[in-house]
């Protein structure tokens, strides 16, 4: 029985022709999967279903997901964290790769913001040292500079949502928070922010990224930000580095539930 794969053209120029056509025509197919987004079963010959390539540096794992739930796409981890990925371990710290720039350690916080008159789930990103460009003279800060160059615009107003960033996601499975993806060479995406383990988030934050099908996404310099106990502390000190222009932003999809 043929399957109801989608395959994007990324994933095909990974795994080649003849295996994609392969997974067209159902052979090596399992009838039932776990998606890997929501976990809740999927049936590969009576619902569309996505192909999702997880790539490391020496092995890859082919995984299936509601095509509902995430798009069929290549996204390139570190073997580590495939491993993790694939033992269902995790850590709330997560380390990008790639940063822009280079690798850094991020710390992420998660939060509810008020945008006009609406509440809007927000991720805030701070590296917790300065980030250097590669080859760069290695003294000045230039995390801003290295994101407004891929696409992040600076924020001005926090009671704006900023502007869209276009290739780019928030990563969500099993209700939890695992990456942040950016675009890469051939349609596929990138891990730039992955947690080693997923990272719990609250179920107000979660109920409105799904209800927006959209995550607020911005990053400020080390020390601009800090860790905040409360969402309104967080957003003082958000307005903070609005303030003192240290805060950019996107609006990015929700990928997973």
């Amino acid at each position: 029985m043929q399957s109801m794969l989608d395959v994007s053209e990324s994933v095909r120029s990974e795994i080649g022709d003849e295996e994609t056509e392969r997974l067209l025509a159902g052979n090596a197919v399992p009838d039932v999967y776990d998606c890997a987004s929501c976990r809740t079963p999927g049936k590969t010959h009576q619902e569309r279903t996505s192909t999702v390539l997880f790539v490391g540096e020496e092995s890859a794992v082919l995984a299936f997901a509601h095509a509902r739930c995430i798009p069929s796409q290549v996204v390139r981890v570190s073997d580590e964290q495939l491993a993790d990925a694939v033992s269902a371990q995790a850590a709330a710290e997560a380390l990008a790769e790639p940063t822009p720039g280079g690798a850094a350690q991020l710390a992420v916080t998660c939060g509810l913001i008020l945008c006009g008159r609406e509440t809007k789930p927000a991720l805030v990103v701070e590296p917790t040292v300065p980030v250097a460009r590669i080859g760069g003279p290695g003294d000045r800060d230039e995390f801003l500079d290295l994101l407004t160059e891929h696409g992040y615009h600076p924020v001005t107003d926090l009671n704006v949502p900023p502007a869209p960033l276009e290739g780019w996601s928030v990563l969500m499975a099993m209700g939890q928070l695992h990456a942040v993806l950016q675009p890469a060479a051939g349609g596929s995406s990138d891990a730039w922010w992955q947690a080693h383990r997923p990272m719990e988030v609250s179920e107000p934050w979660r109920n409105a990224a799904n209800r927006d099908n959209e995550v607020l996404v911005y990053a400020a310099p080390v020390g601009s930000i800090g860790r905040q106990p409360r969402e309104d502390l967080l957003r003082e000190a958000m307005q903070n580095a609005v303030d003192k222009g240290l805060l950019v932003g996107g609006s990015m999809p929700l990928a997973g539930s």
